[in-house]
């Protein structure tokens, strides 16, 4: 393994610091900081770019700290637990300004401060599993291209822990087990078997269990194939394959954040899409005349009708966006976009754009396809506003995002 010292200048996405080689080609090192000068190991060789592992920190930032987890630097979960939280806050900052510069076009983009979440540790409420070949369960490792057995998690809720723990499996074909815990403490286990014969699972205590079909809707094995999340104190419940913020505290302030950019009077109409299990729906609907919600997985639009039942100024789509906005005959004064972190399709773009929104408040789990897509709002005629970076990973890399555009 060819060996470099070299000192760091930035962050780059993806949770690399960066440096020189001497070479002028780009170096990406995991698990430094910048300002730090390190030694390194080349890993992977690009015509502009060198991907290394990290030998030895020669010269420590001061915002180096001792990681708590026994795992980091080996599962691959973590990114970020060796920095003191305050400066991982100011690294996504730096990372959006930088994604939105280099992909966005936006120079001194208008990025708000990381908004903290109040949980930066145990505030997972669900965990992905596979079998190891020892036959217990572990975390796939992208850093060692196997699965490494873990016995704790230092950003896992305790009572996933508690349940790894006491959970006997006797599961033939395992391919993921997905474990959750609800608000009320309520646990649920996903399974993915190969094959169709029904997993057997036993614990100790009371769980349920459901098994995740081919086509990611989920039946019921044993009890409820839901789990319950509470944000800003209303419930949600969340089928297997849902998508839900890792952090229900975290998942608050994009919904503070969301509204505070909406400033809605009571007047407006507002589109939902990508609503999911409808968390942004239900608030949106609280200070809007009515709401669109869009959503395309038919678990999540099951959800949805629960829990939202209480509303009675929400339509419910089930499809796509592709496929409901140009059926859809309205005035759209506010659209809401959630989209995948693959971003919004060519097609969505088009049809969001001819709604002519006043405003578009995008939400994101990936920095850069949020600057792609905002180039394209930005030469539509949007004026972007604000980005709000939000907090609802903490010792990850990952950036959660929601961004204001205004129609000139």
């Amino acid at each position: 393994m060819e060996k470099l010292t070299l000192d760091l200048t930035r962050f780059a996405n993806g949770g690399w610091a960066v440096g020189r080689a001497s070479r002028k080609r780009t170096v990406f090192v995991p698990y430094a900081i910048p300002d730090e000068k390190v030694r390194v190991g080349i890993v992977a060789e690009k015509k502009k770019y060198l991907y290394t592992r990290l030998l030895q920190v020669l010269k420590a930032s001061p915002d180096r700290v001792e990681p708590r987890c026994p795992y980091f630097g080996v599962c691959g979960g973590c990114h970020f637990q060796h920095m003191r939280y305050e400066r991982q806050l100011q690294a996504k900052r730096e990372v959006t300004l930088d994604q939105f510069e280099r992909i966005g076009n936006v120079k001194n983009a208008p990025v708000e401060p990381t908004l903290a979440n109040p949980e930066p540790w145990a505030y997972r409420w669900e965990i992905a599993l596979s079998p190891t070949k020892e036959g217990g369960l572990g975390f796939w490792s992208p850093v060692e291209k196997q699965v490494i057995p873990i016995e704790s998690c230092a950003i896992a809720r305790p009572e996933l822990l508690e349940l790894l723990q006491d959970v006997d499996l006797d599961l033939p074909g395992l391919r993921k087990l997905t474990l959750r815990v609800g608000d009320d403490e309520a646990l649920l286990a996903a399974v993915e078997v190969d094959g169709v014969e029904p997993p057997s699972l036993e614990a100790d205590f009371p769980i349920s269990v459901a098994i995740v079909l081919p086509d990611r809707t989920a039946a019921s094995l044993v009890g409820d194939n839901f789990t319950v999340q509470a944000v800003k104190g209303r419930d949600f419940r969340v089928s297997p394959g849902c998508v839900f913020a890792p952090s229900p505290v975290g998942m608050g302030l994009v919904v503070d954040t969301v509204l505070r950019g909406a400033a809605l009077t009571g007047q407006e109409t507002v589109i939902d899409a990508y609503s999911g299990v409808g968390a942004l729906t239900a608030f949106l609907a609280e200070q809007a005349a009515q709401v669109i919600a869009i959503e395309q997985n038919p678990d999540a639009v099951a959800d949805t009708a629960v829990n939202l039942a209480d509303c009675n100024n929400v339509s419910l789509y089930e499809g796509t966006v592709e496929e409901i906005l140009p059926v859809l005959d309205i005035t759209c004064d506010i659209l809401v976009a959630n989209p995948p972190k693959t971003g919004l399709s060519r097609e969505a773009t088009q049809q969001i754009l001819a709604l002519r929104p006043s405003r578009i408040i995008y939400v994101s789990s990936d920095v850069a396809t949020m600057a792609r897509d905002g180039r394209k709002l930005n030469r539509a005629g949007y004026k972007l506003v604000e980005i709000q970076p939000i907090d609802l990973r903490p010792q990850t890399y990952h950036i959660d995002l929601v961004g204001l555009w205004e129609r000139d």
